[in-house]
């Protein structure tokens, strides 16, 4: 078995932590350190990990002027309660990125907003619209 974890640079762990899984409708817990977190689905299984900028040594997140967060990257989420995921949505930003949509290519609903690092988070249905 493979995984992959995706690891992003944040300015606030705790902060970012709370917005993810606010976002994504997942049982409010507290990151494992201020400078490191995992954000689990309720089946264990690693979403996303947020690291604190420059906390260690890792060539890429030493810190973001460096280069642009996010640029080039997409966090894409697949959910079953996309609407309810419209709605945390909208009560997190003050504007939704890119509207609700079908994708033509996936057949999905789906929407995007940034996050408070300034990345890019696509929510997805599961189903088809």
């Amino acid at each position: 078995m493979t995984r992959m974890w995706t690891i992003i640079g944040v300015s606030d762990v705790p902060s970012s932590f709370k917005w993810y899984q606010s976002l994504l409708g997942l049982q409010r817990t507290a990151p494992a350190h201020d400078d490191f977190g995992q954000i689990l689905d309720s089946d264990g299984t690693v979403l996303l990990c947020l690291h604190q900028w420059g906390a260690d040594e890792h060539p890429s997140l030493t810190s973001p002027d460096r280069g642009q967060p996010g640029n080039g990257l997409l966090l894409f989420f697949r959910v079953d309660d996309f609407d309810f995921s419209l709605s945390r949505a909208r009560a997190l930003v003050k504007q939704i990125e890119e509207d609700p949509h079908v994708n033509p290519n996936t057949g999905t609903a789906e929407f995007s907003l940034r996050d408070p690092d300034g990345y890019c988070v696509t929510i997805s249905a599961l189903a088809a619209a």
